[in-house]
């Protein structure tokens, strides 16, 4: 059942560690199919050992249809993003460092976009959730109550969540989520107040609106968006 998804999935989760944003068995990924089912990856398992077989597919309730597996802990989390947002088809859960990180700076409650490449695959600011245990369904509802029209959370002193309409998508806004957090710290460890350059709102819906028209299969940039914005 879902062969081709499943294999999507397991290269996915591959390319999470080769990208350095999970380590060994920590993370997850999951996907709602357009019948329904959610495929979600098992607990506990590295993704480059992962064949098919060891994918669950289940029920928006949790009740397992294929996979002896024991799906992931996170779950109910997963589960409950599924439930509250009918637009959100792919879930994707990191360790990933140096998002992390930013995480752990004090009075921190939002990473602004710094970088194009965050404004284009998060579609603006990532906010900071409070502190939630993993295997929490915490971890669901801060994403829904924090995530708006984004496709990104970072959980305080904990990880990432990433969502989107499809794994595509869900995959980029962790992969240059941290791109971003790198260049991020690497700029406030570089300056002796910490303070760094940020781009304006303007600049950020600008990139927001750019990334449209990205990939194969969309219309070509419009010359009037991508005027320079001061």
């Amino acid at each position: 059942m879902f062969s081709e998804m499943k294999k999507e999935i397991i290269e996915a989760g591959i390319l999470l560690d080769r990208y350095e944003l999970v380590s060994l068995t920590c993370g997850n990924l999951s996907v709602r199919m357009p019948t329904g089912e959610i495929l979600v990856t098992p607990s506990g398992m590295m993704y480059e050992k992962m064949v098919e077989d060891d994918m669950i597919v289940m029920d928006i309730d949790g009740n397992v249809i294929e996979g002896t597996r024991k799906p992931s802990s996170d779950t109910p989390a997963i589960l409950h993003i599924f439930r509250e947002r009918p637009d959100i088809n792919a879930v994707i859960h990191t360790h990933q460092p140096y998002a992390t990180a930013v995480s752990l700076i004090p009075g921190l409650t939002e990473f602004r976009v710094c970088i194009t490449a965050l404004a284009n695959a998060a579609g603006g600011n990532v906010p900071i959730t409070p502190y939630s245990a993993a295997g929490s369904i915490d971890m669901g509802i801060d994403t829904v109550k924090y995530v708006g029209n984004g496709h990104a959370v970072i959980l305080s002193q904990h990880g990432v969540m990433t969502v989107g309409k499809d794994l595509n998508q869900a995959l980029y806004a962790a992969v240059y989520l941290e791109e971003a957090a790198k260049c991020y710290l690497a700029a406030r460890a570089a300056c002796v107040n910490g303070e760094i350059k940020q781009m304006s709102d303007a600049q950020i819906q600008q990139m927001v609106d750019v990334f449209q028209y990205y990939g194969q299969g969309t219309a070509k940039i419009p010359e009037d968006l991508v005027k320079r914005i001061d």
